[in-house]
């Protein structure tokens, strides 16, 4: 069983985060409750551009 308590943690005495239980149980999904609220392009699928295709595969963080 999990502890319902929160957790402090802090650094050199000082509080930088707190840890809390998640309160409550969510609703359940309603499927359709959001239908038209999101559009998802033609294209979505279609192969990335040769620019934005080579950031993913070469990150600058490994470019240096």
């Amino acid at each position: 069983m999990l502890s319902t308590k929160e957790v402090i943690i802090s650094q050199a005495g000082t509080p930088i985060a707190r840890i809390v239980p998640i309160g409550g149980q969510s609703s359940p999904r309603i499927p359709g409750l959001d239908k038209g609220k999101v559009i998802i392009a033609p294209d979505f699928d279609a192969p990335l551009p040769e620019n934005i295709l080579n950031d993913f595969l070469n990150p600058a963080d490994e470019r240096e």
